[in-house]
């Protein structure tokens, strides 16, 4: 049976080899809010600013998921996916305690984590998820995202990654 000593040593190691992942998703959570903050001080809604011949910056609102998936249900979505979303970082979080040594699951963790929280932010502030990038080509325009969305969807492209790389090891 373990002393508590051992005991302490080890959770006090754990939350160590955590805080460079709990950086990475404290960045995107930064890098995620100062860029919808501008955004909002800088557009009304629906403004749009051409950049590009395929990329706008524009100010939108989504109450809903992703592709404002139930956007239009009434607004006790916004509790829902507020809820999943606590969820699913609380998960993250065992995740990363339990694996804080696994650099390219980590990341991915991380970024997905740092995502997550930033979209609670604007659901808690907001009541919707502030959305400004906006790309398009041929007359077809794709749903306007953030910063946060681009590191969930990042994160998940890792997540695969590592996937394929363990199961090609076996």
């Amino acid at each position: 049976m373990a002393t508590k000593k051992q005991l302490f040593s080890s959770s006090k190691s754990s939350s160590a080899s955590m805080m460079p992942w709990l950086g990475v998703a404290f960045i995107v959570i930064l890098l995620d809010q100062l860029s919808k903050i501008v955004i909002l001080r800088t557009f009304a809604e629906h403004e749009s600013k051409h950049v590009t011949s395929f990329f706008n910056l524009v100010l939108v609102y989504n109450p809903g998921a992703a592709f404002s998936f139930l956007g239009d249900a009434g607004g006790w979505q916004r509790y829902l996916f507020t809820a999943i979303a606590v969820g699913a970082v609380l998960f993250i979080l065992y995740l990363l305690r339990q694996h804080a040594g696994q650099r390219l699951f980590c990341w991915a963790l991380a970024l997905i984590m740092g995502g997550a929280i930033g979209n609670v932010i604007d659901r808690i502030v907001h009541g919707k998820v502030v959305d400004f990038l906006s790309f398009h080509w041929s007359g077809s325009a794709f749903p306007a995202f953030n910063l946060a969305d681009s590191a969930i969807c990042l994160g998940v492209g890792l997540f695969i990654i590592d996937e394929l790389r363990r199961v090609k090891k076996q």
